[in-house]
């Protein structure tokens, strides 16, 4: 994001919560969501990207994405931005299915009833370099093996597509309106993981779990993250959000605006090679 913007001309004032290398073009500001110091002043547009994806309650998720969410509107408005672009998930969509979905709905009810102009941002799932959520992915490919659910579709957004998308709403007139971009093309979880052993070269042997299994799963991993006092990977939520049948993004994908770049295939290829090159995998 950061890079892109920079490339694109834009001077942007970032939050860090540690200490950052010098980057051209950007501004560090020292701080976090609940106190982000001087972060809005100056600017025309905040993209907040920020949030929390893994958290051990729902106390974790509403403290990150609905508390921060009003922290940073509120320094938005002080500052009289003229425009407020929020990333939101298409969780959202279904908030009854997760904690993490739940505390993104609320965020977005902020959002909307804020005095802003805003745009609220729903990505599906997002991979790129440097993406660790996605990583276990490749690293199940890259030993043959495709973890799925037994039915579903998905759609997916290089990390690069999306920068572009939510600079794109910065720069535009406010559209108050809540928008699911995506690479236009969906696909069934069984493809997914047969393009990620693409990817890695290898073809994975597909593994598909009922939703008996998952559940049981989760049961585990709970389990195990409570000894090691983290959030757990596999969740009782995660798991309800991965059998459900439809992740697609659905809407115009902002038409006239942005169109993406960079389909399954190619990105995957791409985030493979970066993630070697990294030893990641």
């Amino acid at each position: 994001m950061l890079r892109i913007a920079v490339e694109q001309g834009h001077s942007v004032r970032a939050l860090t919560r540690s200490p950052q290398p010098n980057q051209p073009g950007v501004t560090w500001i020292s701080g976090t969501l609940a106190e982000p110091g001087d972060l809005c002043a100056g600017a025309n547009s905040v993209i907040h990207v920020a949030g929390v994806i893994n958290a051990r309650d729902p106390a974790g998720f509403d403290a990150g994405n609905v508390a921060g969410t009003a922290s940073i509107l509120a320094a938005a408005q002080a500052a009289d931005v003229r425009c407020f672009v929020h990333v939101s998930s298409l969780a959202a969509r279904e908030p009854g299915l997760s904690a993490y979905g739940a505390s993104k709905a609320a965020a977005e009810r902020l959002v909307q009833a804020s005095p802003l102009d805003w745009s609220i941002v729903r990505p599906p799932g997002v991979y790129g370099p440097g993406d660790r959520e996605t990583l276990a992915l490749f690293q199940l490919a890259a030993r043959g093996l495709g973890v799925i659910p037994a039915a579903g579709r998905v759609s997916m957004i290089e990390v690069s597509d999306l920068a572009r998308a939510l600079l794109a709403l910065a720069a535009a007139p406010a559209t108050r309106a809540t928008h699911e971009v995506s690479d236009g093309v969906p696909v069934d979880h069984a493809t997914l993981a047969r393009t990620l052993g693409d990817a890695v070269g290898r073809r994975v042997r597909l593994l598909r779990l009922p939703p008996g299994a998952l559940r049981a799963g989760a049961a585990v991993e709970t389990v195990r993250a409570r000894l090691r006092g983290a959030a757990p990977r596999l969740s009782f939520d995660r798991a309800r959000y991965l059998v459900h049948p439809d992740w697609t993004a659905h809407g115009d994908n902002l038409a006239g605006l942005w169109e993406p770049r960079i389909g399954l295939a190619d990105g995957t290829a791409a985030t493979a090679a970066w993630y070697r090159t990294a030893g990641w995998l």
